[in-house]
C-alpha cells in the first residue's frame, strides 16, 4: 500500500503543480518497502483546482492577516 507523507502546491508560472511524497508498505507485514519517493503532476482537472483555490484564498483570509 502507498501512504501519503506530505504534499505541497506550487505555482508555477502562473500553473499549479501538486509534489508529493510517499512510502510504500507491504499490506501483510506492514514493514516498509521504500521510503521518501517523490513524485508530481500538473493540476488539469477543474474540480482540483476548485480545491487548491479554497485552501490558497483560506490561507490569504485567515493566516495573513
Amino acid at each position: 500500500m502507498k501512504q501519503l507523507s506530505s504534499f505541497m502546491v506550487l505555482n508555477i508560472d502562473g500553473g499549479d503543480r501538486v509534489s508529493y511524497t510517499y512510502n510504500e508498505i507491504d499490506d501483510n507485514t506492514g514493514e516498509p518497502l521504500s521510503q521518501n519517493k517523490k513524485e508530481n503532476f500538473w493540476v488539469v482537472d477543474k474540480e482540483l483546482k476548485k480545491h487548491i483555490d479554497a485552501i490558497r484564498s483560506y490561507v490569504r483570509e485567515n493566516k495573513l492577516n
